[in-house]
């Protein structure tokens, strides 16, 4: 496991900002897509609902990239590279709350839909590198 460089981690325990997560599907190319992350002091964690397409491209030991703007500076940002270290649906509902709270101020997250079934993946980093 890499550490996160002192100098980013605003990014990740202070700051509202989104990192954009590179997964592989499965004919090998690339997907982005924006997420809400947490940072537990170890892991970065993402949520998803069953069925979209990150949760499709993501299983315990995928490889993943993350890069996170600083919302207040564009040219200042956090590379991230690691695995997918665990997948769980226990505690994904209040992890997307959580992360309701940080992005919205709200205490629920707003958009569930009837069926939705939250999965929540901690990422570790392998490198971890940043400009700005």
């Amino acid at each position: 496991m890499a550490g996160i460089p002192d100098k980013y981690l605003d990014l990740l325990q202070q700051k509202k900002a989104i990192a954009e997560l590179a997964t592989v599907m499965p004919d090998g190319s690339p997907q982005v897509t924006p997420v809400w992350f947490d940072y537990d002091g170890q892991h970065i964690r993402v949520n998803t609902a069953k069925g979209r397409v990150k949760a499709r491209n993501l299983s315990q030991g995928s490889k993943v990239a993350l890069a996170i703007l600083d919302p207040d500076n564009a040219y200042r940002y956090l590379q991230v590279r690691g695995r997918v270290e665990r997948v769980s649906e226990q505690g994904a509902d209040a992890h997307i709350d959580g992360l309701a709270k940080k992005y919205l101020g709200k205490d629920k997250y707003p958009w569930n839909q009837p069926g939705d079934v939250r999965i929540m993946y901690e990422i570790t980093p392998d490198s971890a590198s940043g400009q700005g």
